[in-house]
């Protein structure tokens, strides 16, 4: 059963059913031995190096998941900083903060309210997917016996580290005397509690920053749409209410609020890899030269307006997994997803939303123009978005595809098929296999909207049957 709820990068399950309190434990158990000995392996052996955080979002599963999480960890013997319902960078800040050995936040992120899970990371907040720890994750959980009791000497200590963190998402705000006001749809997770211990009710806190808040009742464990800000639909009542209210942006966060997307003063919806360039910009202006990480679906303009503000562009393969890899390997100052998180140098090479939002907010501050038309010269070519196809022959299909266009582009397989004919045809694609189900994902990107229709319609009949949003 364990085995079918570890996943690539995190463990996952619908509550009871796949995820239960007896897996918790044993998930507990084989964390706080994996995060132990990694510390310890790296010479690591201080009193605070037997410390683990742990971090919940508000589904009604979380705090019976977390006290058992918590159990398996002590039995080890680990201590235990519970830092409570919080947001996922939150347990970053604190791994950091504390320099503890590592920390696991109770999430199932996006996913509808009957799942959950957990996310963990290691010593320096650096992510823990099957290739890093979460195989021997498993192996450890699989063969732990549950009748072992706390190990002498390990504690539970609840923590409040609210101000801490307030200070230092603070660092990266500066409105510029400018008077914001910025709609923010909590989607009923954990934003609703990060938001008004960082900024007070409304904004109150911060001079010059009004927030109208949407979704901010965590109390009840439901989201009032799915919390994922990827799909349109779930984005309509921020975009209405940025109109009905004059705001100068909007930004909608997910479940566990690692990941936000932004919506301009027209109720548009801006593309994570446009706000990559954007802010890619901003911060290269604070460290120039340096790198900026982004992942391969995105916009060629990343890599253009990169190089163009004077810093390097990184691609990299989707994850962050594998951008905050990036992140460390190239010193970058700044990276980002086009799922909406973005990675920040001085956030520990870690994803926030929270950090992406005042970071935004600090833009339009610096600036007289609106998110529009800061927008509107990166979005100077035309997206086709994530079309997914359904088939079962996925790697037949993709060798189909390079003998296809192998003589007309250049082609990369970093993370599945890039095929780029952007100076010889004017368009490039990435095809990529879902880990999960029997799908492709097919994102193009072309210097026209004649050019972009031309593209799809030779390459859609190769991938299988196009699936309906």
């Amino acid at each position: 059963m364990l085995g079918r709820i570890f996943k690539a990068y995190d463990i996952r399950g619908v509550y009871p059913d796949l995820l239960n309190d007896q897996m918790a434990w044993q998930i507990g158990y084989g964390c706080a031995r994996f995060l132990l000995d990694d510390a310890a392996a790296a010479g690591e052996r201080t009193p605070m190096m037997r410390n683990i955080v742990v971090g919940r979002d508000m589904r009604k599963s979380s705090p019976k998941l977390s006290e058992q999480l918590i159990a398996g960890m002590r039995a080890f013997g680990a201590s235990v900083i519970d830092i409570g319902l919080v947001d996922t960078p939150m347990v970053y800040f604190a791994i950091n903060y504390l320099d503890c050995a590592g920390g696991v936040m109770v999430t199932a992120s996006h996913n509808p309210p009957q799942y959950n899970g957990f996310k963990v990371s290691k010593r320096n907040a650096r992510p823990v997917g099957e290739a890093t720890g979460l195989a021997e994750v498993r192996k450890h959980a699989a063969m732990v016996d549950r009748a072992l009791e706390p190990a002498p000497g390990t504690s539970v200590e609840v923590r409040d580290l609210w101000e801490p963190y307030r200070k230092h998402v603070m660092s990266f705000l500066d409105l510029g005397g400018r008077e914001l006001k910025v709609v923010v749809d909590a989607s009923n997770g954990s934003a609703g509690t990060m938001l008004p211990k960082l900024f007070g009710k409304n904004g109150k806190n911060v001079p010059g920053l009004q927030i109208i808040e949407l979704n901010f009742d965590n109390s009840k464990g439901e989201f009032a749409h799915e919390p994922n800000p990827l799909v349109a639909g779930n984005l309509v009542q921020l975009q209405e209410a940025v109109i009905k209210h004059g705001a100068h942006v909007g930004v909608c966060y997910d479940g566990d609020a690692d990941r936000c997307v932004v919506i301009d003063e027209k109720g548009g919806i801006v593309g994570g890899d446009q706000l990559t360039a954007l802010l890619g910009a901003w911060f290269l202006k604070k460290r120039p030269g340096s790198a900026v990480v982004y992942d391969l679906r995105s916009t060629h303009a990343v890599a253009e307006d990169v190089r163009k503000a004077g810093g390097k562009p990184v691609r990299g393969r989707v994850g962050h997994v594998f951008m905050k890899a990036l992140m460390s390997e190239h010193r970058a100052v700044f990276g980002g997803e086009l799922s909406g998180h973005f990675y920040f140098a001085k956030n520990f090479n870690t994803d926030s939303g929270v950090i992406a939002m005042v970071t935004v907010l600090s833009v339009l501050g610096d600036s007289s123009q609106p998110m529009s038309k800061l927008i509107r010269p990166i979005a100077r070519y035309q997206q086709s978005g994530e079309i997914n196809f359904e088939i079962e022959e996925k790697d037949a299909a993709l060798a189909a595809l390079k003998d296809a266009f192998g003589d007309r582009g250049d082609i990369d397989e970093l993370d599945g098929v890039t095929i780029d004919c952007f100076e010889s045809e004017g368009w490039w694609c990435n095809v990529r296999k879902s880990n999960t189900e029997p799908l492709l994902r097919l994102n193009t990107e072309a210097r026209d909207r004649e050019t972009l229709q031309r593209a799809l319609t030779e390459i859609s009949p190769m991938l299988g049957t196009r699936v309906a949003h």
